[in-house]
C-alpha cells in the first residue's frame, strides 16, 4: 500500500502541532521543518480544519492548532478520510476502470480487506503515541538557530 503525499503532509502538521501544542504554529514554521511547499500545506490543513482535525485563526497572531487533544486523534481515522478518495487499484475506481475482471475477481476482495487491517491496525495507534515521549522528532521540530540559519 502507498501513501499519497497529502497524507504524508498531513500527519507531519498533526505531529508538528502536536510538538507544539502550547501555542499556534505557521505554515511557514511547519514548511521549514517539514519539508514542503506552504501551497501544499494551505490545501492539506484547509481538509484538516473541515474534518475536525485542526483549528485555524486568520490574521496578523493567526496560525494554527490541534482542534483536540492528541489522545483523541486516532491515526487510522486521519487515513481514512484522507485515503478514502484513493482508489488502491484500478479496479476500485468509479471512474477510468477498464478491468474487465472486476465483477469476478476474487483479488479485489483481498485487497480490500487488506486495506481494513491496515486502517484497524492504524486506528489503534493515536497522535499522542507519536508525538509524546519522541525526543528526536521534539529536536527536529524546534526552529533552527540563527547561526544555522545563515
Amino acid at each position: 500500500m502507498r501513501i499519497t503525499k497529502r497524507t504524508n503532509i498531513a500527519l507531519r502538521i498533526l505531529m508538528f502541532c502536536g510538538v507544539h501544542d502550547d501555542r499556534l504554529v505557521t505554515k511557514t514554521e511547519i514548511a521549514e521543518r517539514c519539508n514542503t511547499s506552504e501551497s501544499h500545506l494551505a490545501q492539506v490543513i484547509n481538509r484538516l480544519a473541515q474534518l475536525g482535525y485542526l483549528h485555524t485563526q486568520r490574521g496578523r497572531s493567526g496560525g494554527l492548532a490541534l482542534a483536540r487533544p492528541m489522545n483523541q486523534i486516532e491515526i487510522g481515522s486521519v487515513f481514512r478520510h484522507l485515503e478514502a478518495q484513493t482508489p488502491l487499484a484500478e479496479c476500485f475506481a468509479d471512474v477510468d476502470n477498464t478491468c474487465p475482471l472486476v465483477e469476478v475477481c476474487r483479488l479485489r476482495l483481498a485487497i480490500a480487506d487488506a486495506a481494513e487491517a491496515f486502517y484497524a491496525h492504524l486506528d489503534g495507534i493515536t497522535l499522542d503515541a507519536l508525538v509524546c515521549g519522541n525526543h528526536g522528532l521534539v529536536e527536529l521540530f524546534q526552529p533552527k538557530a540563527c547561526h544555522e540559519r545563515a
